[in-house]
């Protein structure tokens, strides 16, 4: 049977997936995860394991073609955008508290941050990308590349959406990567469930929290 150990320090990044306020419950007129507010500690103590800390924010116009109205609520399908999906709820514009990380993260602790959905026809999801087809990079995994980085331990919000993605998107470029299942929130449990076994079934490794990283020494 295959045991993980985790490589020395050097080669490991922690990677802090759209911990922002929008997606918290101090934005409760955004999109609030339940406890999306919680993650932090979990987010600094798996930091300690890495050399590396990025993170990922989305960046918002307030003329972003995906803002919801009651024409076109929330969920409902979008037609003619080929970086679009679906219709949100406007969130994480750039200058408004939701944009900002989440009180207790420090903005100087990362290395790379990657800012996406900044263009008003695009919302990606996955960090790694600028669109949906995953062919414009964001940098992010160049960066990881350039520094020698080999495995990314993951957490953010929300679990069934972009951390799902961006997970995804660091496996299918040749990283190990770890979910700190405690370091995350999802937005449905039937959603969230779904997420971290497809997961699970791409080989991403799951913790519990950042304490068991350290059974994998």
């Amino acid at each position: 049977m295959f045991t993980f150990r985790l490589p020395a320090k050097q080669f490991i990044a922690a990677f802090d997936i759209d911990a922002q306020k929008t997606f918290t419950p101090v934005c409760p007129d955004e999109l609030p995860v339940t406890e999306g507010d919680k993650i932090v500690p979990e987010l600094n103590a798996q930091a300690e394991f890495a050399a590396l800390r990025v993170a990922s924010r989305d960046a918002h116009s307030p003329y972003a073609k995906w803002i919801a109205t009651p024409e076109h609520p929330c969920l409902s399908p979008i037609k003619g955008y080929p970086d679009l999906d679906l219709y949100w709820t406007k969130h994480a514009i750039v200058g408004t508290t939701g944009f900002d990380f989440i009180d207790g993260l420090d903005p100087e602790a990362y290395a790379f941050q990657s800012l996406k959905g900044i263009e008003p026809d695009k919302h990606p999801y996955g960090a790694c990308y600028h669109d949906l087809a995953n062919k414009r990079s964001t940098g992010v995994i160049e960066f990881l590349r350039q520094h020698g980085i080999t495995t990314v331990i993951c957490g953010g919000l929300a679990t069934d959406y972009c951390v799902l993605n961006t997970v995804l998107q660091l496996k299918d470029a040749g990283f190990t990567v770890i979910l700190n299942k405690a370091a995350c929130r999802g937005i449905a449990p039937d959603t969230t469930k779904a997420a971290l076994e497809k997961m699970k079934a791409a080989g991403v490794i799951l913790v519990e929290n950042a304490a068991a990283l350290q059974t994998l020494r």
